[in-house]
């Protein structure tokens, strides 16, 4: 039977299929002062070059060859002969590596660290998810009074504990109702928000994603940290919640 997705706000004119996702945000954020939004990087310089692995595991390398080939659509550059030359206030520069090593050269801009870590994430495919579609479900167009994510209280988290992850889903999403068991069993504390029953969660889900530069075609999203997982994975909820900040 067909659902309809009452009060849920989505991004307007987001693809439903995988192959529709941004690699990265569109709009990068201001550098810190003194520093530049974008730098070149050229293909002979000296750089380091992180990038993620489909687990959600984040390596550094001087080899660009040596990165992935799936990898190579967001990666973060930093030049260690010239540590100074950052953005700062926990930016960082992303390029597309496949550029560099194809045209000798290419534009690396600066955005959060946890825009880069969603996006290089997302380039990989996405874990156990449900697509919106399959359910006809389809995206409206945002208000033009939005609240910037900052949405009402909501549901007191499932395990004890100030929640870490706020899971982003439906009642009916069988990846959705696996990412809570799984969430539980762990005792991990989380906030669960159903998009298609809470417009503020839908609201504040669309915010972050605009903000992260990631579709909502799909559920569960999953914020770890400040980072969107697209879909149900363990490892890489893992590799996150792992991580030392």
């Amino acid at each position: 039977m067909t659902r309809s997705l009452t009060g849920v706000v989505l991004l307007t004119g987001l693809c439903f299929v995988a192959a529709c996702r941004k690699p990265a945000p569109e709009a990068a954020p201001a550098a810190a002062p003194g520093t530049p939004a974008t730098i070149e990087v050229l293909k002979d310089g000296r750089w380091l070059f992180t990038y993620a692995d489909p687990a959600g595991g984040f390596a550094t390398t001087d080899k660009p060859d040596s990165v992935p080939a799936g990898a190579r659509a967001v990666v973060r550059v930093f030049d260690p002969s010239a540590p100074e030359k950052t953005p700062g206030e926990g930016r960082v520069y992303v390029t597309n590596l496949d550029e560099v090593m194809n045209k000798g050269k290419a534009t690396a801009r600066a955005m959060s660290r946890e825009a880069f870590e969603t996006a290089a994430m997302a380039a990989h495919p996405t874990g156990e998810s449900s697509p919106l579609a399959a359910q006809g479900m389809h995206p409206v167009p945002m208000p033009s009074a939005v609240d910037g994510g900052a949405a009402a209280a909501g549901p007191p988290p499932a395990a004890g504990g100030a929640p870490v992850v706020t899971i982003y889903g439906t009642s009916w999403c069988g990846a959705c109702r696996a990412a809570r068991q799984y969430l539980t069993e762990r005792k991990i504390p989380f906030a669960d928000k159903d998009v298609e029953r809470d417009a503020n969660a839908a609201r504040e889900l669309a915010a972050k994603a605009a903000k992260l530069g990631v579709p909502t075609d799909r559920v569960p999203v999953i914020d770890v940290r400040g980072r969107l997982l697209l879909g149900f994975d363990k490892a890489r909820i893992e590799s996150l919640l792992g991580e030392r900040t």
